[in-house]
């Protein structure tokens, strides 16, 4: 049995990814943590509905990226192989260089680079005897400028240079490491950035949850490796 690990399904792009992951059948189990229960049950519903009938859930809040390596043993020996790891989960708290606090700063990295560090390094200690996948959602905010947004700009670039980095080190292991950076996207971490702009002017998280779920289908080995920005023109 092959177990696909995911965060960030309760909103947003991981929501729309979980659906869209249960409509194909890559992996015969899901694992999904996160700390918000209602919304992950919810999303839980739709996939059965679509046919995912091995769903887990562990309750974490990855601001606690301590209690990972617990979890991630839990979920091999419930499930079996981890073969696929998705990093989707996101946080921010939009504030200038002056207004920024340690505690702030610190929390959008716990929640944005810790927690998926901790994550690939546990779902790797299991997933090198088998080989792969893992992708990382970071985000053009990664990429360019972004003024005001210090704390999730700069914790996104660093989800890019880690996923570059462990595509070269996970290789002997047969782990492919993808990275994709969406472009604007109409989601609850959208509306904190940019709480003036109207949702359906811009991507969809089902847009994105297509790119995604086609990175992830096993066949796919010529797109790892690189930073894969996803945007609409509009």
């Amino acid at each position: 049995m092959s177990t696909c690990v995911m965060t960030g399904i309760g909103s947003g792009i991981g929501r729309a990814v979980a659906i869209e992951m249960s409509r194909r059948s890559y992996y015969d189990r899901y694992a999904l943590l996160g700390r918000n229960t209602d919304a992950i049950r919810d999303t839980m519903r739709i996939m059965a509905e679509n046919g995912a009938d091995h769903l887990s859930y562990y309750p974490v809040d990855l601001s606690e990226p301590e209690k990972i390596g617990d979890i991630i043993r839990a979920v091999d020996r419930e499930n079996g192989e981890i073969r696929a790891l998705l990093n989707i989960a996101g946080y921010t708290d939009p504030q200038p260089l002056l207004t920024t606090s340690l505690e702030s700063f610190e929390l959008t990295y716990r929640v944005n680079v810790y927690s998926p560090f901790v994550l690939m390094r546990e779902c790797t200690k299991y997933m090198r005897s088998t080989g792969g996948k893992i992708l990382n959602v970071a985000s053009t905010a990664g990429m360019t400028p972004r003024p005001g947004w210090l704390s999730y700009a700069s914790s996104k670039a660093a989800v890019i240079a880690m996923s570059e980095t462990l595509t070269a080190e996970l290789a002997e292991y047969g782990i492919k490491v993808y990275c994709v950076s969406p472009g604007r996207c109409a989601t609850k971490l959208r509306t904190r950035l940019a709480p003036d702009e109207d949702p359906s002017s811009i991507m969809q998280p089902e847009e994105v949850a297509k790119v995604v779920c086609n990175l992830m289908n096993p066949e796919e080995c010529c797109l790892d490796g690189q930073n894969i920005i996803i945007r609409k023109q509009i």
